[in-house]
């Protein structure tokens, strides 16, 4: 098990050909598994005139028909089930907000899974057994805060189910455990720092965070300055979707050199999101997942419309499996203006880069016939005390500088903006 920096060193530094080997011998059991068991996976195969036994090679998993979240809600809730639901002992599912939820479900084998895949990340974040771990992730249906403990228990750290919320009351028991690790949402962690401020408590001195396992919503590289910056800790990316497992897919090591993909139970590809072609390792495109060793409810060739690229060269870490980069964004994120793609990280990027600007942003975009237009609202940082249509003024020629756009820029009252003690809401429409 868990040797000096490695919590599973035989998988994570398994060589290329040891892992497709393995990859193989899985994905021709999950095949076979969802073809015999579930009626949906078994016409989709049919349809493109495949059997199980047609699989002979990794490059042959092109000809699975892709998964949308569409066919998830078409099939909910259990359409897509492979095992009898007396099997399944737990259930997980989306928010739904934009229609039928999307819903997950667990074999005892499923959650062992979940666990393990959790533990190597955060492992790989250097979470230790003598770490305590404040999991300030939201519980309920959502995967996160479910996924984060299953992970720090499995490693033996001290786990506090905190949850989301309550954040006078999170700041005081984080000071009181002596918390060494984080588990939130970022825009969440560093709204725990300005709390904690507000408190006359300073984040980086009265506090023993270390670490902060962040993730749920996309954020950029000058936010992780940020934050990193307001606790004094080294902040790590996750990655993972409810439509696969949770949290568990992928993360950073100390490198901060892309995500490693747990791809002995999760085969990753690329494609190119108009034509649905498969792309090379370094080329842009879209994130696809087939799950490998799920029970319940696999999932063959799913679209997540995260937009990445693969990594294929071993990390300076030691661990040899492949990476995927930090998320670009979502293909239904992207927003057309003037004729250039916009993602709202890039946007982000540009806010938090100017000195003045505090983290607290909010993008309003609006339909015109040519696509979107766009407004940008800031609050400064508290600490800022010049004059803000000097600070609108630079805000608005750092976005010029990366999008070549001009973008109006609002320069609102400290505390104008909506907390989110959650996935921050980054853009509304009017």
């Amino acid at each position: 098990m868990a040797e000096g920096k490695f919590y599973q060193p035989k998988i994570e530094k398994m060589s290329r050909k040891e892992l497709e080997k393995l990859q193989l011998k899985r994905l021709k059991w999950t095949v076979k598994h969802a073809y015999t068991n579930n009626k949906v996976y078994h016409d989709k195969l049919q349809a493109v005139n495949m059997k199980p036994a047609d699989f002979k090679t990794l490059k042959d998993i092109e000809k699975i028909p892709f998964l949308t979240k569409d066919d998830l809600r078409n099939w909910y809730p259990f359409g897509l089930s492979s095992v009898d639901l007396k099997h399944v002992v737990e259930l997980h599912a989306s928010s739904g907000t934009t229609g039928k939820p999307v819903v997950g479900l667990y074999t005892r084998h499923d959650l062992d899974v979940w666990s393990e895949c959790m533990a190597r990340n955060l492992y790989t974040n250097t979470l230790r057994k003598e770490d305590i771990y404040q999991n300030a992730y939201g519980y309920g249906l959502f995967t996160g805060a479910h996924g984060f403990e299953r992970g720090a228990q499995r490693i033996g750290a001290l786990m506090v189910p905190i949850s989301s919320g309550n954040t006078q009351r999170q700041i005081r028991l984080m000071k009181d455990f002596g918390a060494t690790a984080l588990g939130s949402t970022p825009s969440y962690a560093i709204y725990m720092a300005e709390v904690a401020r507000q408190m006359e408590m300073d984040p980086t001195k009265d506090f023993k965070l270390r670490i902060a396992t962040v993730g749920a919503e996309s954020w950029s590289e000058v936010m992780r300055k940020k934050l990193n910056e307001a606790w004094n800790l080294e902040a790590f990316d996750h990655y993972g979707l409810t439509e696969i497992i949770g949290p568990g897919i992928s993360t950073e090591c100390n490198k901060h050199d892309g995500l490693h993909i747990n791809a002995d139970h999760f085969y990753p590809e690329i494609i190119d999101p108009v034509t649905g072609e498969t792309l090379g390792p370094g080329e842009k495109g879209e994130l696809v997942f087939t799950s490998l060793t799920k029970e319940a409810f696999p999932v063959l060739r799913f679209r997540t419309k995260d937009l990445t690229m693969l990594i294929p060269e071993k990390c300076s870490c030691g661990r040899c499996m492949p990476r995927h980069a930090r998320l670009m964004g979502r293909s239904d994120d992207m927003m057309k203006v003037k004729g250039v793609i916009v993602f709202p990280k890039q946007i982000e990027e540009a806010v938090m880069a100017v000195n003045g600007a505090s983290e607290n942003y909010l993008i309003v975009k609006s339909k015109t016939n040519l696509g979107y237009a766009l407004k940008v609202k800031v609050e400064p940082s508290t600490d800022f005390h010049g004059d803000k249509a000097v600070l609108s003024k630079a805000i608005t020629s750092e976005i010029y500088a990366i999008l070549n756009l001009d973008v109006p820029v609002e320069v609102v009252d400290v505390g104008a903006l909506p907390r989110s003690e959650g996935k921050a809401k980054r853009v509304i429409e009017e």
